[in-house]
């Protein structure tokens, strides 16, 4: 595997500039990562994906947040308006294979375009009390309902040839301010999330890939958002056994603060493998590739696991695909 460098990037628009095709090229990031400002249309998609690998020359994981719902980057008129996950859950007729069926069409979806991999699916616990940003992307009210909804969302992307990323490790149910533009703290106890939130994280820690929460537990590190706290890493990988490849959640989100490479250099420091940076400013990428350093030792490792699943989807007719999901509707 050539040097791949500990960070994910995004790009401006529609189109990869000259100056960000030479900076890609340059900086060789494990990654890229696309937004709504990215997207038009099928075919100019498609040439931007084609030039985000030609600018790197290597196969570039291609990322993008298509939960469905609210957060989906691709949408009408050319890709489907998908309801709430956590609608979708608490209304199917039979609600772990409309997931897996979610999975797969989505999958088929990012396929046809060159994307490889989706920020899905979520782990995180809906409370009575969790933030609107966040509560009807949730997959369920209890550890059981949302293992059991995330697993088959994940064999979903896996069976269409997409690899998922388990988020918001180690749960976000609990916070109720949105970490786009303050920091949440969590005052529940350990002993609580052990059996909840950080459960639902355990169930499905051998998945390859996954993403950290931007929100401090007080008993566990007050000082810390999780992204950046040592004793937090290391418990998402002991306690909860998580050994993916670990992303951070946006670096340059208000949670977070300080510059955006101080705050990357914190969260490398702290085990997260890969820095995330979705908003696509070149001159904060730029700034990043300066501390970001190439993937070595297990976080290579980790890297070249989830490299050898991208795989081929399964070869089956759109049609048969939404008939299912009609059924598993109801």
């Amino acid at each position: 595997m050539s040097a791949l460098r500990a960070v994910i990037f995004g790009c401006a628009g529609l189109s990869l500039s000259r100056s960000e095709a030479a900076f890609f090229a340059e900086s060789q990031p494990w990654g890229a990562i696309l937004f709504g400002r990215n997207i038009e249309s099928p075919d100019q998609l498609r040439g931007l994906t084609e030039s985000l690998r030609d600018a790197v020359g290597r196969d570039l994981p291609i990322l993008i947040d298509q939960e469905g719902g609210r957060v989906q980057r691709m949408r009408g008129p050319h890709w489907r308006e998908w309801v709430p996950a956590l609608e979708q859950c608490e209304s199917a007729r039979d609600p772990v294979a409309a997931m897996e069926l979610r999975g797969r069409m989505i999958a088929r979806d990012l396929r046809a375009v060159g994307i490889d991999v989706n920020c899905a699916p979520l782990a995180d616990i809906a409370q009575d009390d969790t933030h609107a940003i966040l509560l009807n992307r949730c997959y369920g009210r209890s550890v059981g309902d949302v293992v059991t909804n995330a697993r088959a969302m994940a064999d979903g992307l896996l069976r269409g040839g997409v690899l998922p990323v388990l988020k918001h490790i180690p749960g976000h149910g609990r916070a109720t301010l949105d970490s786009h533009l303050d920091l949440p703290v969590i005052d529940c106890a350990k002993s609580d999330l052990q059996e909840t939130d950080f459960a639902a994280f355990a169930a499905l820690a051998d998945l390859p890939l996954g993403m950290t929460a931007h929100l401090v537990f007080r008993e566990i590190d007050p000082d810390r958002p999780a992204t950046q706290s040592p004793r937090m890493i290391g418990l998402i990988r002991e306690e909860i056994g998580f050994d993916g490849l670990l992303m951070t959640d946006d670096i340059s989100m208000q949670a977070l603060q300080g510059p955006v490479p101080v705050r990357a250099e914190a969260a490398l420091a702290a085990g997260c493998d890969l820095v995330l940076h979705c908003n696509g400013d070149l001159a904060e990428m730029q700034a990043l590739a300066g501390v970001c350093p190439m993937l070595s030792g297990a976080g290579l490792a980790r890297a070249e696991r989830a490299h050898a699943l991208r795989a081929a989807p399964e070869e089956v007719e759109a049609g048969a695909l939404e008939a299912a999901y009609a059924a598993a509707m109801g």
